[in-house]
């Protein structure tokens, strides 16, 4: 019987804390290049925009990018 570890779709426990979910998402932003990140960073700013609005009507309106 294989050792659970071995296989390719084995869970990473050091990655299911604070500090390790932290550390994953700074590897993952670190290998993107720059256009991506700024462009990423814009929409989280529109996001932010939008969240930050106050409601008016039924909730109909759109979200930004879409």
């Amino acid at each position: 019987m294989a050792n659970r570890e071995d296989s390719p779709d084995a869970i990473d426990w050091s990655l299911t804390t604070w500090e390790g979910a932290r550390r994953e998402q700074l590897r993952r932003w670190s290998q993107l290049p720059l256009d991506r990140i700024v462009l990423a960073l814009e929409e989280m700013q529109e996001l932010s925009d939008w969240l930050s609005r106050p409601m008016e009507g039924s909730g109909s309106e759109k979200l930004p990018g879409s």
